[in-house]
């Protein structure tokens, strides 16, 4: 491959693995927590640890370092191929999608691994899990978003210069 190309798959990457974690913390805003938040505590506390369990394996690993990984790597062949503007889009999405990984080591998952350890009060375990997690998962939703939307930009800014 040729490095344009190189360039142009790596930010392709770096904005679909973007978009797809942007999707899932949506997802999570729009349906999952407000499906829970109809039910019982006990039925509340048992479906997010399923979730947890089920959500910790290595695909979702791949794309939830994949996509930081991939934005930072399309960002510096953006520097580095001479599209500064480009670039900038690309540093911000990294810094973005970055916010959205620290949310998640800071806010969620402690709270994830203290609703695994949990007792047998689902009341108090949801009362102290739901508000918080909702907060942090919908900043983890907007960083994201606003990544995608600066790494389409980024995007935009490649393909003119390489038609030039």
């Amino acid at each position: 491959m040729t490095g344009t190309t190189t360039q142009s798959v790596t930010l392709v990457a770096a904005t679909v693995g973007t978009g797809l974690m942007a999707g899932l913390y949506f997802a999570f805003d729009i349906s999952v927590m407000p499906g829970l938040g109809r039910g019982d505590d006990h039925t509340y506390v048992t479906a997010m640890r399923n979730i947890n369990d089920a959500i910790d394996n290595g695909l979702f690993g791949l794309l939830f370092l994949g996509a930081f990984l991939a934005t930072g790597l399309a960002a510096t062949q953006q520097q580095r191929g001479g599209r500064p503007d480009a670039a900038r889009w690309g540093w911000l999405a990294f810094a973005l999608y970055g916010l959205s990984l620290a949310v998640t080591a800071l806010v969620n998952i402690p709270l994830n691994n203290q609703l695994a350890r949990a007792g047998a009060d689902a009341a108090a375990a949801r009362t102290r899990f739901g508000g918080r997690w909702t907060s942090g998962n919908l900043v983890r939703t907007l960083a994201c978003t606003a990544a995608l939307a600066a790494l389409g930009r980024a995007l935009t800014l490649h393909g003119r210069a390489s038609a030039a």
